[in-house]
């Protein structure tokens, strides 16, 4: 039966790639040049750069102007944050890119929404199949991509392996957790970035392939106890030479997509419908 879910699934893929899309361009600044994760506050975003960058939630507007800067002190450095999430009380940022499945002290940073941010815990994680911490570019122990659902956290890997993205669940309890799969999906890309709107059942996915081109990914049914009912839709991204790291989903039809400066130009927000 999997066999076939899958089969319709590629069916999906091939069908929604040449359908029409829309996308809409803002430069963002170059103090964002790396900016890796996107969420709400209020009526602008947060963001953050990863690897190397500074331990700092960005918020700027739609107009791309940043209004303020959280400097996140007492949660450690700035390894490889990747993503963020967030529920009524809290902002959740992974700080799990973990490129060349060397990282040993990967986590998920807990940050109080009520009190400008402070570090309130890490919820610190290892995989469980993982037994070589070799330096090597293809492996699948890599992760971009967090959403919140309920009390849970949900990981999306970033597999140069398998080219599949793998889902794995966390508690939003601080503490040392050993994580193995609970899904996959066979994206045939490497995922840079998640959303979830619990309302429309929907989570988003954005990345990108070895020849760099940028996929938007668009899943509805989305149930954690019932994950093969799962309807998976793929998009191409027309935005050149970019990488695409976040997302946002607006309704449904309708998302925000940030991307990297890439070492030629500006770090830009994008609009981006289906039609």
């Amino acid at each position: 039966m999997r066999n076939k879910i899958y089969v319709i699934f590629f069916l999906i893929v091939l069908f929604s790639c040449v359908e029409q899309v829309s996308i809409e361009r803002q430069l963002l600044p170059l103090k964002i040049n790396e900016t890796s994760g996107l969420e709400y506050y209020g009526d602008n975003f947060l963001t953050h750069n990863d690897s190397g960058g500074k331990t700092i939630l960005y918020e700027f507007n739609k107009d791309g102007k940043i209004v303020y800067e959280y400097t996140i002190n007492d949660c450690g450095i700035n390894n490889d944050w990747e993503d963020i999430t967030a529920d009524n009380k809290n902002i959740y940022v992974a700080n799990s890119g973990n490129n060349y499945g060397t990282r040993q002290n990967l986590a998920v940073l807990i940050l109080d929404k009520e009190n400008d941010f402070e570090c309130t815990g890490q919820i610190q994680f290892k995989y469980k199949n993982q037994v070589n911490f070799e330096n090597r570019n293809r492996h699948p122990y890599d992760s971009e991509g967090i959403i919140s659902v309920g009390d849970e956290l949900i990981l999306f890997s970033k597999d140069r392996e398998n080219l599949m993205t793998e889902l794995y669940s966390l508690p939003k309890i601080p503490g040392s957790y050993e994580i193995e799969p609970i899904h996959s999906y066979p994206v045939n890309s490497l995922i840079t970035g998640a959303d979830y709107n619990e309302e429309l059942k929907l989570v988003t996915l954005v990345g990108y392939d070895f020849n760099w081109n940028q996929y938007f990914y668009r899943i509805s049914n989305f149930d954690l106890s019932n994950m093969d009912q799962s309807i998976i839709e793929k998009f191409k991204i027309p935005v050149g030479k970019a990488q695409i790291e976040a997302v946002k989903i607006i309704d449904e039809s309708s998302f925000w997509i940030t991307s990297e400066d890439e070492g030629n130009g500006f770090p830009r927000l994008f609009k981006f419908k289906i039609m």
